[in-house]
């Protein structure tokens, strides 16, 4: 059965807010807010609110020139974009995108602060939507080729009992995949239990970048085969013959030594072709 997460094409925006929002006074003043921008790792900016009322929002950029001692009503931005929690998520996605803000407000009816959603969020939400897909794909594609049935689950899966199947990543994306997971964006890792053997079907930058941020489980869309039908699954057979047997195996190729880069390179070195 899916629910409000799993089915983002239905999600609205109260399944991906936070709800434990920080928020200043509209008598609070520039320095005191400036400080604790300054002091936070995640805030650049605050909901404004009287009691629980919106009020305005205030920016880090809305500080630059303000006088210190400023109470921040004088400063703030009060005509603000807000959005309700019944809201599509991908209606949000389309307001976040075409303002340009990071953030948005998320009231209720009386006007109330109930959470907020960022540009974070909804990139999270895109990416629970793009997994499932992928898996339903491979899933038919593995019924298809060894005429078996399979069932899917989501669990953490142990980064230490995975096989890869991929010989190589590039360390450009492996710094991408990094950052992703330092705030919590990191897509599911797409995982084949193969009778008790974890072939990592998809996600080998997730998983090193993980394994460098000393993680040790990490969330998989697992495609489960059943021990009365095990077989030997192409990619196993590629990755036996390349010697995967664990994470240590995998070679981190730094991008400029990417096959398409050198390609142009030594197009670039070379006489210019007949044509």
């Amino acid at each position: 059965m899916s629910n409000s997460r799993s089915d983002t094409s239905k999600a609205q925006v109260a399944a991906y807010m936070t709800r434990d929002v920080a928020t200043v006074s509209p008598d609070d003043t520039v320095r005191e807010v400036a400080e604790w921008i300054d002091e936070s790792e995640s805030h650049n900016g605050f909901p404004v609110t009287d009691g629980r009322r919106v009020v305005g929002f205030v920016s880090a950029r809305d500080l630059l020139l303000a006088d210190d001692s400023a109470p921040i009503f004088t400063e703030m931005t009060d005509d603000i974009i807000v959005a309700h929690p019944e809201m599509n998520v991908t209606d949000a996605a389309r307001v976040i995108l075409r303002s340009g803000i990071q953030k948005l407000p998320v009231v209720d009816d009386a006007g109330n602060l109930v959470g907020i959603i960022s540009n974070t969020d909804v990139i999270r939400s895109q990416i629970e939507r793009a997994t499932p897909e992928k898996v339903g794909k491979l899933m038919r594609t593995l019924e298809e080729i060894h005429d078996i049935e399979v069932t899917q689950d989501r669990r953490e899966v142990p980064l230490t009992e995975l096989v890869p199947t991929q010989a190589r990543v590039y360390a450009d994306e492996l710094a991408g995949r990094k950052y992703e997971l330092e705030r919590g964006l990191a897509e599911p890792l797409v995982v084949i239990d193969n009778v008790d053997t974890l072939v990592l079907a998809d996600g080998h930058h997730r998983v090193l970048a993980a394994d460098r941020l000393d993680i040790d489980e990490m969330d998989a869309y697992v495609i489960v085969i059943d021990a009365a039908d095990g077989v030997e699954l192409g990619m196993e057979r590629t990755a036996r013959k390349e010697g995967l047997q664990s994470l240590a195996d995998i070679e981190v190729v730094d991008y400029a030594r990417h096959p398409l880069v050198e390609t142009t390179k030594r197009f670039q070195d070379d006489e210019p072709p007949d044509v």
